[in-house]
């Protein structure tokens, strides 16, 4: 991220209840839509795999996911704001600008900051939810306080344990810990097909069956336990009223706050 990194802080609020509604007016649009959660279900298919190979650690699966992660994030800023993306997004943070741009630059470059965050800092659990209406999609990055929801499926990582254990014991806890593994790796597998159904391609479907659709996923760290977990999603089909014509920053939906309440254990919250 540069010499910006350096003079960013982050600003919470700039993610907060808010997400970013992009229009599809075409079935152009709606294919590239199709096709980039079909990257993200691969994603998950790709996780799945090297959590699943007893010759591949847990850490090479949390290093697949973050890259896939980032990548997106770069991908979606240089289309909202071109390679100059961290000086529009530092820019209007400074309120040295107040644009459409700038906003959707800040937004997205917050979400990046803040994925690079929890590489190094556990108890922040990366919260998404991505909604697809008639005529756009929604997507609202989320981060919330914990290290799993109410839903979450846990596994541990030999690679991430802080204390010395002997012999014995080092070997018990790395078999439960690959069968930790293996039952996530299969749990992410069957995500992925959630998200084919949710989001089926435009021209394999009727406009009915693919109009409205929606995923909220999970996943976080505490110590040495790791989290998954991500479900389908019912969109509020009278949220929005009238159309949109470019991507724009809307208030948080039914859907986001219903997901809050019921995956969210009582005492954490939405930073």
């Amino acid at each position: 991220m540069g010499e910006q990194q350096h003079r960013f802080n982050g600003d919470a609020q700039v993610l907060h209840r808010r997400a970013v509604r992009t229009p599809l007016p075409d079935e152009e649009a709606e294919r590239v839509f199709h096709e980039n959660m079909m990257n993200v279900a691969d994603a998950c298919e790709r996780k799945a795999e090297l959590l699943a190979d007893p010759d591949a650690s847990l850490l090479d699966a949390y290093e697949t996911e973050f890259e896939h992660l980032t990548e997106s994030f770069e991908r979606r800023l240089r289309r909202v704001a071109g390679d100059d993306y961290e000086e529009v997004a530092v820019a209007y943070n400074r309120d040295e600008r107040d644009d459409r741009v700038g906003a959707l630059a800040s937004y997205y470059f917050e979400a990046l900051w803040r994925m690079q965050q929890r590489t190094t800092i556990t108890d922040m659990l990366f919260f998404p939810i991505i909604l697809r209406y008639p005529d756009s999609f929604t997507v609202n990055v989320r981060f919330a306080s914990g290290y799993a929801t109410s839903e979450s499926v846990v596994y541990e990582s030999p690679q991430h344990l802080s204390e010395e254990l002997d012999d014995d014991h080092a070997q018990t806890y790395y078999e439960e810990s690959r069968y930790t593994q293996k039952c996530a790796a299969e749990y992410i597998a069957e995500t992925a097909q959630i998200i084919r159904e949710e989001f089926p391609h435009p021209d394999e479907s009727s406009f009915e069956e693919r109009k409205y659709g929606g995923i909220v996923s999970a996943g976080g760290r505490r110590g040495s336990v790791f989290s998954s977990m991500l479900k389908s999603v019912e969109p509020d089909p009278d949220r929005f009223s009238e159309p949109v014509e470019e991507s724009t920053l809307v208030g948080e939906g039914e859907a986001a706050r219903r997901t809050e309440a019921e995956l969210l254990p009582d005492e954490e919250v939405l930073l």
